[in-house]
């Protein structure tokens, strides 16, 4: 009986050595390789953001699986080519000839003066222009090493090649009116005259006073400002910015009427009415395009347009800026003090106009007559 009794246990001591056996057998996870885990974990989702960041590689026209090349183009020193587009009378036959650089999201066959200029004024003037893609879009090869002067001897090739003579004009619209600055930078003895329409005026050009570039970029939408700085600050994240689904991207890529002018909203099925032509503007993929032209474009640049000389210091040549005052994009305010600041830039402000304002019926006499034999007109 006390030998039996010597076995029981009581149901205290039973859950004591079940305790203590529990905790025997747990295996302790020691810190240092918590922390081994904690860096793979890391390591991991660093590789997963660096891929979602990298950009999709251009389909470049021409290869096996890049779009077909419809379109004359030239080849250029770096083995890159440049497609365009020819207008007006014949090349051999013109008296002024004119290289149009197209804006943001477009190609060689948006070339608006082209396109609205009369017949009288072409044949009477004698006027032939040729229109570019820049690069990355339409036909033309992507340049990943491009810069802020690139585009400017990328034109001077083009005119050497197509026999454009010793000087030869040029027009830009909007971001191609931003180019047009590297022009008359780097290639001013090649220029017979130069027109600026609506061009993109960045914020972080030194001469703007602080308070009228604040002032200016706030009026932006809010999506607007954070993709330009993006741009400005970190361009290394500009893809991602731009094809990422938290944040809106770009407006004018993504066809914000926000961002158009009541003059520009009644003008979209005129221009709408084009888009057929436009199939190739992105063909080759959005960053060497879109996104290249945000981080140039907005970027930080090797000089301030308010630092250019005259081009034409004995009156051989001239340059026009064109800007409407009611231009969303693109703030008056800004254009107006470059005017200012540069007395031999003719500026011709248009009120009540958008930025779209050049496909207006008639702009495209006044512009090139400005241009070619200085009768100004602008009401």
């Amino acid at each position: 009986m006390a030998a039996k009794m010597s076995k029981k246990i009581s149901a205290a001591s039973a859950r004591f050595h079940t305790r203590k056996t529990q905790q025997k057998s747990s295996i302790p996870v020691p810190s240092r390789m918590f922390g081994k885990i904690l860096a793979v974990l890391l390591v991991g989702f660093l590789a997963y953001a660096y891929r979602a960041m990298q950009p999709l590689p251009p389909k470049i026209c021409g290869t096996p699986d890049g779009p077909p090349v419809t379109a004359p183009r030239i080849k250029l020193s770096d083995g890159r080519h440049l497609a365009y587009k020819e207008h007006g009378v014949p090349r051999d036959q013109a008296k002024h000839k004119i290289v149009f650089i197209h804006g943001y999201d477009s190609n060689r066959h948006d070339a608006v003066v082209a396109t609205g200029l009369s017949p009288e004024v072409t044949e009477g003037l004698g006027v032939y222009i040729v229109s570019i893609d820049r690069p990355g879009y339409g036909e033309s090869d992507p340049n990943p090493k491009r810069t802020v002067k690139s585009l400017a001897f990328d034109v001077q090739e083009l005119a050497d090649q197509l026999g454009l003579g010793s000087k030869f004009y040029v027009v830009g619209f909007s971001m191609g009116g931003q180019a047009v600055w590297t022009l008359l930078k780097y290639i001013p003895h090649r220029l017979s005259g130069a027109a600026l329409l609506a061009p993109v005026t960045n914020y972080w050009w030194p001469n703007f006073p602080a308070n009228l570039s604040n002032e200016a970029f706030s009026h932006q939408l809010t999506q607007d400002r954070w993709n330009l700085r993006v741009a400005h600050y970190l361009p290394w994240l500009t893809n991602w910015w731009n094809t990422q689904k938290f944040f809106p991207a770009c407006s004018a890529a993504s066809y914000n009427p926000g961002v158009l002018s009541s003059q520009d909203l009644e003008l979209i099925p005129k221009y709408r009415a084009r888009r057929d032509l436009y199939a190739q503007v992105r063909q080759q993929g959005q960053h060497e395009s879109l996104h290249r032209d945000l981080m140039i474009g907005f970027g930080t640049w090797e000089f301030d347009p308010v630092d250019l000389e005259n081009p034409f210091p004995n009156n051989e040549g001239s340059v026009h800026l064109w800007q409407g005052d009611e231009d969303k994009l693109v703030p008056v305010t800004l254009q107006r003090y470059i005017a200012q600041r540069q007395p031999w830039i003719q500026y011709h402000e248009i009120p009540s106009a958008g930025h779209m304002f050049p496909i207006l019926d008639g702009m495209a006499d006044k512009i090139v007559k400005a241009l070619l034999i200085g009768e100004t007109n602008d009401s």
